[in-house]
């Protein structure tokens, strides 16, 4: 990267208007086009934008960062397996937390609930912390758990009259992100927040309860939200906008330094992302009839961004009370711009039932998800009425599991199926997979570029996993590690039967830590990547 690339952010604290650098290739081989960030002048409403990094993949794909997932053909040369998509399975106890101080049901309009905001383990004090909005429109709550299940709602020295409200007077808000970025080297801008009132504001806290004055106020939409790219070190503000025959709409904002202004102008900003045409529909009384990107939330995860998109199906039903229908479903990103959404059906969605706590309106959370052993957790908000309600009812928190990894899995039944992955490069020396053969098995071959065996690395040395882990070796006889081959253009050729291969990695430690990114954390992490490899497994 040249010194202009490196340090132009640095003298501006901002990206604002697309600048000419020299490309910038990523930790992942991808080479960013001179200009960035990029201004399409439309937005892909009818046509979903193909990524054009799927579309031209890098001769050599690094994978030294993170797991690698399956959930495009980014890594994949050929395959005779089956790409599968998962969805989470709700805690059947939700919702894990709901109204009930008086802050929480503030005039009468109970709320206890991420509204993005966010939800963190925080490794200092090895303890889960959510940020929420307490009352509909009123202030931020905060949250503390042991095992992210139950939580309890603290008074707090410092708070609002020694409640858990945070005392950020004045107190009226709407959207909110809350960050914790443990990387920081001032100590002061531990957490970060930004929340609509009156447009974006932005304040700094060393311990995410006392948070400084407002530092720089920006014009927007009120459902804005933010979030962090470590890949390319930039915080990026997803900016709620509405354009005729879109919608609404994300326009895109990166910077070095959330303190400093980033725009003056909404013309300066790069038209993004929205619904389109493969989006869920139910019933919109707008002059189009079609869904909005109500909000996108996004968060690192092991080698990509992962994008929460929650898609505005259907307005307020006024004779039910039912609320506004959303449901959040996924998107990925492999240079935090374009997304690949490859997957419409909600994964985080609203019930039917006009009983249940999350009948409508439903929200992710800043962070996205947590790691806690071989799931991971997704915290969400439903509400149960468009009315003011007055029996307790109104904006409540859930929770919803996954896989570790489990987004999608390549899959095969009763015969050996194959995938060969894209020529890679590693600097580490032990491969790892998640995959489940409990009732089959899973070998890997290592081949050169012309598609040869390169021995011992070959199926009939390997040693056939048969487990269903999120953390398993693979190994060969004769060979103790993939030391030979490090820094080597290879591919892998895995074979499996009877089972489903979600990632694979090689690690330089026999551990298997992946070295990549934990969205927001979890117990057993020190920081922002995994480390830890099998001790959180």
């Amino acid at each position: 990267m040249s010194l202009l690339k490196r340090f132009l952010p640095v003298f501006l604290g901002v990206c604002v208007i697309s600048i000419q650098c020299p490309a910038e290739t990523l930790y992942n081989g991808i080479q960013l086009p001179d200009t960035w960030p990029p201004k399409p002048d439309s937005f892909p409403r009818e046509t979903p934008l193909v990524p054009p990094y799927l579309k031209n993949p890098p001769k050599v794909i690094p994978i030294d960062v993170g797991r690698q997932l399956f959930v495009d053909d980014f890594l994949v040369e050929s395959t005779t397996m089956t790409r599968s998509f998962h969805l989470p399975e709700q805690y059947e106890k939700n919702p894990v937390m709901g109204a009930t101080t008086s802050y929480d049901k503030w005039r009468d309009a109970p709320f206890a609930a991420p509204f993005s905001d966010g939800v963190w383990f925080d490794p200092t004090d090895k303890i889960f912390k959510m940020w929420y909005l307490a009352g509909t429109g009123f202030a931020f709550g905060y949250a503390l758990s042991s095992d992210g299940l139950s939580w309890v709602k603290p008074p707090l020295e410092k708070g609002f009259r020694n409640s858990n409200i945070l005392d950020t007077q004045p107190f009226s808000r709407d959207s909110s992100t809350v960050w914790m970025n443990l990387d920081d080297p001032n100590p002061e801008r531990r957490f970060k927040m930004t929340y609509y009132r009156a447009g974006l504001q932005t304040r700094f806290s060393a311990d995410g309860i006392q948070w400084g004055d407002v530092v720089v106020t920006h014009n927007t939409g009120d459902r804005t939200t933010m979030f962090y790219n470590p890949f390319r070190k930039v915080w990026v503000y997803s900016i709620r906008r509405g354009r005729k025959g879109v919608g609404r709409c994300r326009y895109y904002c990166e910077t070095s330094d959330m303190g400093k202004k980033s725009w003056e102008s909404l013309n300066e900003l790069s038209l993004w992302t929205c619904a389109d045409s493969l989006d869920r529909v139910r019933k919109i009384k707008y002059e189009e009839n079609h869904p909005d990107l109500y909000n996108l939330d996004a968060t690192p995860y092991e080698s990509l961004m992962l994008g929460l998109f929650t898609i505005h199906a259907q307005v307020a039903d006024e004779k039910t009370g039912r609320p506004k229908l959303n449901s959040v479903t996924l998107g990925y990103s492999r240079d935090g711009f374009h997304w690949d959404r490859p997957d419409r059906r909600p994964f985080l969605d609203a019930s039917d039932d006009p009983k249940a706590w999350n009948w409508g309106n439903v929200q992710s959370a800043g962070g996205g998800c947590l790691v806690v052993g071989d799931k991971l957790y997704f915290y969400f908000s439903g509400r149960n009425s468009g009315r003011i309600p007055d029996d307790g009812s109104g904006g409540a928190t859930g929770l919803a599991f996954l896989r570790r990894d489990g987004f999608a899995s390549m899959g095969a039944l009763n015969k050996p199926e194959t995938l060969t992955t894209r020529p890679i490069r590693f600097l580490g020396k032990h491969l790892f997979v998640n995959a489940d053969v409990n009732e089959g098995e899973l070998r890997a071959e290592v081949l050169d570029l012309d598609g040869k065996v390169i021995e011992p690395f070959s199926l009939a040395n390997c040693q056939a996993s048969k487990t269903d882990k999120t953390l398993q070796p693979i190994t060969w006889k004769a060979a103790p590690d993939l030391s030979t081959l490090t820094n080597r253009p290879v591919k892998i050729r895995f074979q499996l039967t009877n089972g489903k291969l979600y990632a694979f990695w090689v690690s330089p430690e026999k551990t298997g830590s992946s070295h990549g990114y934990v969205a927001a954390g979890g117990p057993g992490f020190t920081g922002h990547r995994d480390t830890a490899g099998e001790a959180v497994e």
